[in-house]
């Protein structure tokens, strides 16, 4: 049952630009840490596709004291599937405890709801007991996905295989030189930074993969890799100069700028025609390499439970399960 909130002047409206500030302090005072590179990118995304996003700011006598984005990460507005991730909260210290966090819940609920989207999801370390305590309070319960995590120290060259169980399926810079186990996989399959031009490429190698035809997921997520993230470090594996593989991932702005100490895998995928011909290893090979010299510490990335086979890959590379929770809410009308 969605608690009550208490009753306060609260007002919720859009956030826009004027309010990067705001946003800034209000997270600030949370997390002891300024990440101006995130919300300078989130909020200038929410702007430029309004489509994709839902950001909401609370106020107190016209005084920002809270925020709550969220994004689509699966399908599109008012279509079967559709799928949103809290990508965010924050509430001013000062006004916790009186349902300022439940207002911007809802409000973000509402929205949703409005747009035709039914699920919201987020992730969560499991230590963050007032966040994970917040969240089943308001309604989230555990969501049948996972997430995986792996340094990002060199990978260890696979066997070859008779058939295409060493390279991906798919997920829901330059090369540094080198004569290790890697860096002559990396040499075997040409690997390139991802552009904007490579989109049809990738639509058609997920297509075949999964049966699917999810060209929105996929447009918005290259703009996110390509546009949003602080570090572009998405990559395109070739053959005879046409795509055959690729890895999307995203590196955001930390502390003061920095580039953070975890980046994200959002989706890799390998033509079949070319599976278990070390494209996967190649990729994956790249983009460690890459975040590496980023000084980027670790990658996660999140997928379903039940996908044994790409888990079983991620496995054979080096991921293990992260301390990291997924919840989920399912949205009413």
């Amino acid at each position: 049952m969605k608690p009550k909130t208490q009753s306060f002047t609260y007002e919720t409206r859009p956030l826009n630009a004027d309010d990067l500030e705001a946003v800034i302090d209000i997270d600030k005072g949370l997390t002891g840490n300024s990440r101006r590179g995130f919300f300078q990118k989130r909020l200038n995304a929410a702007l430029e596709q309004a489509g994709s996003y839902v950001y909401v700011g609370l106020q107190d006598e016209g005084k920002l004291v809270g925020y709550a984005l969220a994004k689509m990460v699966d399908g599109e507005f008012g279509k079967p599937g559709a799928r949103a991730s809290l990508d965010s909260i924050g509430v001013d210290p000062t006004y916790q405890g009186k349902g300022a966090g439940h207002r911007l819940l809802e409000a973000i609920e509402e929205i949703l709801v409005h747009k035709g989207v039914y699920a919201l999801n987020s992730q969560v370390d499991w230590s963050d007991q007032a966040l994970v305590g917040f969240l089943a309070e308001a309604g989230f319960s555990l969501a049948g996905r996972i997430v995986l995590s792996r340094d990002t120290g060199e990978l260890t060259e696979l066997q070859p295989t008779d058939n295409s169980a060493g390279d991906p399926v798919e997920i829901d810079h330059s090369a540094p030189e080198g004569d290790d186990a890697d860096a002559l996989s990396r040499d075997k399959v040409p690997v390139r930074s991802m552009t904007e031009h490579d989109i049809d490429a990738i639509i058609s190698i997920d297509r075949k993969t999964s049966g699917r035809d999810r060209s929105a997921y996929y447009r918005r997520k290259q703009h996110e890799v390509l546009h949003q993230s602080g570090v572009r470090v998405s990559l395109i594996a070739e053959d005879d100069g046409f795509p055959v593989g690729f890895i999307m991932a995203r590196v955001d702005f930390g502390e003061f700028g920095r580039t953070s100490r975890a980046a994200v895998m959002d989706a890799i995928g390998v033509d079949p025609s070319f599976q278990g011909h070390g494209i996967g290893q190649a990729l994956m090979s790249q983009l460690m390499a890459n975040l590496s010299v980023l000084q980027v510490d670790y990658v996660r990335t999140e997928l379903d439970w039940n996908h044994t086979a790409l888990i079983s890959y991620l496995d054979s590379v080096g991921f293990t399960l992260a301390q990291t929770v997924v919840l989920n809410r399912t949205l009413t009308a």
